[in-house]
């Protein structure tokens, strides 16, 4: 694998590749039934999509024995956050497209996305200055490759897709920029702050520490193999050279993420599910908790300093590994229920994602029919968040992460959230969401909370 990314990687592309869900308009009956081939001109040449979503989040001043720099103010707060993305794509020979995304975004979370393990708002990063920036999102290369003559469509209204006629069996290519949570750990019913739910926790297996930036993106490749019983996927990329830092590591021999995961779609009582199982290994300069803690009763805090994202490590002794299981089903024609479980090894500094070690989400979300509002959502889930030993006791030792850390942790507890939502659409291309979420421990610590924490978002797609 390490081969490959040597190879690719350098090529300065990205590689996303499609899922079995953006196959739409058949059943996979229909798909197996079909049997005419894949036509290169049925196909949109260009795609173009915009979305802007904007946060105002806040909460009351909540109980605290004591605070630490990476603490969740105590006393009331508000944050006011925004994105907006431009997705473009262009058709180029059979198979083929890129896709190009640039990106403004503004704000900022609540005491600048620190103090719980589980943020609170998917739309905002660990970033200082809150003056709106504009960057590239995702910028990359796909390409499909047939594995029979039977084709499905893939209508086009997406974002980053062509309307086309696919091979039901095929193999995807995506190598450039991109955000593997774009190709990872999907769940239809809890995937996406913008319409979904808010937390970290829920867009994503909080205990997968995936690499990207500071932002969410990373360069590399990932290949899919699909067909309509099942779908398996590879990826390889870069990691982050400071911890939740923008710079990626260039030392590619050392520094990269390794994501692998399975998907089978599922049939209870005629309602479709989906279950995913997701391992990963990443290699980093993260620093070995304990290692950190024995320097710091030495009163040297140089490690800490690596594992703060203040400075970047001198050695390649991050290993990480872990595994998620995903699990969506559809329940009744308005309902549906989900579930994640993930765990990592805990022995080394969280490097892109969040403080989370294991992890154990479930809720339901219900489409309004009964009051005759069909396309608003309500939504309710848990978060059951916890860390290693080691990664306690580094906290407890007066330690400091990217994301928490309250100067000790003499009293922990697992981080456990309740969020909750009702999202409606009140245009064609206009979504209002109110959002409540109830934290108890937040980061890990029953000496502060609970935050009972309120938020409101507007979104507008087309």
């Amino acid at each position: 694998m390490k081969g490959l990314v040597l190879f690719i990687v350098p090529l300065a592309l990205g590689l996303r590749v499609s899922s079995q869900n953006d196959v739409k308009g058949f059943s996979q009956d229909d798909a197996r039934g079909l049997n005419f081939k894949w036509k290169a001109d049925s196909i949109e040449k260009w795609s173009f999509h915009f979305q802007l979503t904007t946060i105002a989040q806040g909460h009351p001043a909540f109980n605290a024995n004591y605070s630490g720099a990476n603490s969740l103010h105590d006393t009331a707060e508000s944050a006011l956050s925004l994105t907006t993305t431009f997705f473009l794509g262009r058709k180029l020979w059979k198979g083929a497209a890129v896709y190009f995304d640039p990106e403004v975004s503004g704000g900022k979370g609540m005491s600048y996305a620190l103090g719980l393990a589980g943020a609170a708002n998917g739309e905002t990063y660990r970033i200082g200055d809150p003056a709106p920036t504009i960057y590239v999102g995702r910028a990359y290369l796909q390409q499909i490759i047939g594995l029979e003559n039977s084709t499905c469509v893939l209508k086009d209204g997406e974002k980053n897709q062509l309307g086309a006629m696919i091979p039901c069996s095929r193999i995807v290519i995506t190598a450039g920029k991109f955000s593997l949570a774009d190709y990872f750990d999907d769940n239809i019913y809890s995937h996406d702050p913008r319409t979904q739910f808010m937390n970290w926790a829920l867009m994503s297996n909080g205990a997968w520490d995936y690499p990207a930036n500071t932002r969410g993106y990373t360069s590399g490749f990932v290949v899919e193999l699909i067909n309509p019983t099942w779908a398996a996927r590879i990826s390889s990329v870069l990691e982050p050279k400071i911890a939740n830092a923008e710079v990626m590591d260039m030392d590619i021999a050392h520094a990269n993420g390794e994501t692998a995961e399975l998907e089978k779609p599922t049939k209870i009582k005629g309602h479709p599910g989906t279950v995913r199982l997701l391992g990963y290994y990443n290699s980093s300069r993260a620093i070995n908790y304990r290692t950190a803690i024995n320097q710091m009763a030495h009163g040297d805090s140089t490690s800490m300093q690596v594992i703060m994202g203040h400075a970047a490590g001198t050695s390649f002794n991050g290993l990480k590994y872990g595994f998620g299981l995903s699990f969506d089903q559809e329940l009744t024609r308005c309902t549906g229920f989900f579930f994640r479980a993930g765990w990592n090894d805990g022995q080394t500094s969280s490097w892109a994602f969040t403080e989370i070690d294991h992890t154990g989400t479930a809720g339901i979300t219900v489409k309004m029919n009964k009051i005759k509002r069909p396309l608003d959502t309500f939504g309710l889930a848990g978060i059951v968040n916890g860390i290693s030993k080691n990664h306690l006791d580094y906290l407890n030792s007066g330690g400091y992460g990217f994301i928490i850390g309250d100067g000790k942790l003499t009293n922990y507890g697992l981080e456990q959230i309740l969020e909750t939502y009702y999202c409606a659409r009140l245009a064609k291309t206009l979504w209002l969401t109110l959002d409540y979420q109830f934290v108890m421990n937040p980061s890990y610590n029953r000496d502060r909370g609970p935050v009972n924490i309120f938020a409101a978002r507007a979104h507008v797609d087309f």
